[in-house]
């Protein structure tokens, strides 16, 4: 198991009295060092094991479905769709979006079950420096990003209507009821899935290795971009939002700004889709595109950063955390980027 001197020198912890004064803390990156099983290579371990676990969650999922598509003439029909088109947001077709989406939402377990396996206590340590999702800081950072992103939608659309743009919503499909509560359902749980993955394992899986968060929060971010089909201006705002979004999540000591962020912005987006505002499948952009999304993360991220200073959010872990929670699993919130998909 990792010593005290692993710790990081990440920001001081806002609330004090959960170590004795002068005891060095650790950061978000670096959690994984004091899990009970914590070796060099046990956290990369995990990530193998979690994969084989997926893949056997999918087929069992993909199993019955091709099984009922060969039975069902009409579920074979709809399946050839899905294997057909990159346009899963369709209110004609609702279901496409949970095939896009439920895949997703399924890497919690088996990362949190792979964790647990291999580490052993402490799976909480995924979520935050206290063992657990800080559901009230959660739910601020909820306010704050629909806050934001309220006002940069509002200014995206009026300089539409500005430039000529037609910006009416329509409101008349008959499946808008349906594909609205599926964004509501499944959308956050979606967001939260990804940042578990991208900012909560392989953060870790990175800070385990290498003390500076630089590299806890950089490293990760090519994989988080080709996990997303779009072009080079797509692909540039979904790189910043794994920086913004792995950055917060080092600096608040927690997925949850982060999740909050991801959250706020795809059901936005899959909302204005619903009604005509915006393309929710669109995967091109441009240069405007991508300063106005960049100024909007980075606005968030810095109002984040300051709310979370002056409520003495907690950012960094006593050394005895793991044990002093007898291994947070109970407070672990198994929920299952800027930008949909």
């Amino acid at each position: 198991m990792s010593t005290i001197e692993d710790a990081t020198t990440a920001p001081a912890s806002v609330t004090a009295g959960h170590a004795p004064s002068g005891a060095a803390r650790t950061a978000y990156h670096r959690l994984a060092r004091l899990r009970p099983r914590y070796r060099w290579w046990t956290v990369l371990l995990t990530g193998l094991l979690g994969i084989a676990f997926y893949l056997v969650v999918l087929l069992l999922l993909i199993v019955p479905v091709v099984i009922g598509s060969i039975l069902n003439t009409e579920w074979g029909v709809e399946l050839s769709v899905l294997l057909s088109t990159m346009q899963f947001f369709d209110l004609d077709r609702p279901w496409l979006l949970v095939a896009l989406v439920l895949p997703l939402i399924l890497m919690i377990p088996p990362l949190l079950l792979a964790s647990r396996i291999v580490q052993g206590r402490g799976v909480g340590l995924l979520s935050s420096v206290v063992g657990r999702l800080r559901l009230a800081w959660l739910g601020k950072t909820l306010l704050l990003a629909l806050a934001v992103f309220a006002a940069y939608f509002a200014a995206l659309l009026g300089w539409s209507a500005v430039t000529g743009d037609a910006v009416v919503p329509d409101f008349s499909h008959p499946g808008l009821g349906v594909m609205v509560l599926l964004v509501l359902l499944l959308i956050p749980f979606q967001a939260a899935a990804e940042e578990y993955v991208f900012r909560g394992y392989l953060m870790q899986l990175v800070g385990g290795w290498l003390r500076h968060p630089a590299f806890a929060i950089l490293l990760p971010v090519p994989l988080f971009v080709l996990g997303h089909g779009y072009d080079v201006w797509g692909a540039a705002s979904v790189g910043v939002f794994a920086v913004v979004a792995g950055w917060l999540t080092w600096r608040t000591g927690g997925l949850e700004a982060a999740i909050a962020l991801h959250i706020v912005n795809n059901v936005l987006i899959f909302l204005f889709g619903s009604v005509g505002l915006v393309d929710a499948n669109a995967t091109s952009g441009g240069p405007v595109d991508l300063v106005a999304s960049t100024a909007a993360m980075v606005v968030f991220a810095l109002l984040a950063d300051r709310w979370a200073r002056g409520q003495g959010v907690v950012r960094t872990a006593p050394p005895s955390i793991a044990s002093a929670r007898h291994g947070g699993a109970r407070g672990t919130h198994s929920l299952p980027p800027t930008l949909h998909g």
